[in-house]
């Protein structure tokens, strides 16, 4: 599975490449500050999967056809959750 991760999640890199995906940043393609469309539609004409946080991106994508996995705040507090859960506090 090859990724492209949007801008806020550059640090993420070396943890997916650990975990077996070929990853490239928006950096990395040249999209720095770029639109979101444009973010998007690179994902889509190089077969990637976009990662990202923001929702515009994640709604464009699904609107073009193009794979995305959306992290939600929502996502994040469960996360979050499970994890003081866990701990048995």
């Amino acid at each position: 599975m090859k990724l492209l991760l949007d801008e806020m999640y550059t640090g993420l890199k070396e943890y997916f490449e650990a975990l077996g995906y070929q990853v490239t940043t928006a950096q990395e393609a040249g999209l720095k500050s770029a639109k979101d469309r444009d973010i998007v539609e690179y994902a889509g004409k190089k077969g990637l999967l976009l990662v990202t946080q923001d929702q515009k991106p994640a709604e464009l994508a699904k609107l073009l056809g193009v794979r995305c996995v959306f992290i939600s705040n929502l996502i994040i507090a469960k996360l979050v959750d499970q994890q003081i859960k866990d701990l048995n506090l």
